[in-house]
């Protein structure tokens, strides 16, 4: 096994033959006392972290694989010792990968294939000229530092991950949920330690505008557009064709507190929360704008 990274994928593979959900394994887990929490999961399957050997157990136990437990931890040891030999000036000696029958843990199939390391290493720099173009497009269209009234500042707004909270309810942040008599998943507010493993992100748009972004595993990319009509009407529904939904000015609030916004549609209109604004469930709708504190949102890095 070459590194924790592709230790990672053959679990991402695991989970996607399970067709469970982040919850669901979490709560398969919680079923028989164990503990699978979602963020946590996701850290490790996206190759952000390390998994302990308990999670990986827990893991696999809970995606029906539990006879073959011992398998899957022999293969993230080795998948750190392999790791940690690189570190330490050893050749990359042999990668595990999933069976044959893509239905197991890495065997000890040695290092990438000479073809697998130039497509990673081409993944590398198509990412790195990425950020740069990126960056260059941004500060290109940033505006005066500090932004003004009426416009978005790009400069003051993080990039990457976010938490958007709506300030009137305290612990609270905007992300995926129901909405009563609406099929589909709409932005509500929920607990913030509920929000992962979905991320949300600001895209720049044209014009000094954004998209507002989400990711999640198992339902992928999608970003907010407004519903104008039939019972969903005002409500902010996740699209897949980010191209074609809404954008949004994020400006100040003027109150001198630098991370507070409104985030006003292009066109007309803002988002704030229905009924009191404090209430956990409740669904983000477009309103008419007024400058009161359910249409007000504090905007943070994750």
């Amino acid at each position: 096994m070459a590194n924790v990274g592709e230790f990672a994928a053959a679990l991402r593979q695991l989970k996607e033959r399970s067709g469970l959900t982040y919850r669901q394994l979490e709560e398969r887990a919680a079923e028989h006392g164990g503990v699978l929490a979602r963020s946590t999961l996701a850290d490790v399957l996206g190759g952000k972290t390390t998994p302990r050997p308990e999670l990986v157990a827990e893991f696999v136990r809970a995606c029906g694989d539990a006879e073959r437990v011992q398998e899957w931890l022999e293969a993230l040891e080795r998948a750190v010792s392999g790791a940690a030999g690189r570190d330490e000036g050893g050749d990359e000696g042999h990668d595990g990968g999933v069976g044959a029958d893509g239905a197991g843990p890495p065997d000890r199939r040695t290092g990438p294939a000479p073809g697998r390391r130039r497509l990673r290493a081409l993944l590398v720099g198509l990412a790195v000229l990425s950020a740069v173009a990126v960056t260059i497009w941004v500060l290109g269209f940033s505006g005066e530092p500090g932004g003004s009234k009426g416009k978005s500042d790009r400069t003051a707004l993080p990039q990457g991950p976010v938490q958007i909270r709506p300030v009137l309810a305290d612990g609270l942040c905007l992300t995926d949920g129901h909405a009563e008599g609406y099929e589909s998943l709409v932005a509500v507010q929920r607990p913030c330690e509920d929000v992962a493993p979905q991320q949300t992100e600001l895209v720049p748009a044209a014009d000094d505008t954004f998209r507002v972004q989400w990711y999640h595993p198992d339902h992928g990319t999608g970003c907010l557009n407004s519903v104008t009509v039939g019972t969903g009407a005002a409500l902010l529904e996740p699209w897949d064709d980010c191209g074609k939904t809404s954008r949004f000015r994020i400006e100040p609030t003027g109150s001198g507190r630098s991370n507070q916004y409104v985030l006003r549609l292009v066109g007309d209109g803002c988002v704030g929360m229905s009924g009191s604004g404090t209430v956990a469930g409740v669904p983000a709708v477009m309103q008419s704008c007024d400058g009161s504190g359910k249409q007000i949102f504090s905007i943070s890095p994750v």
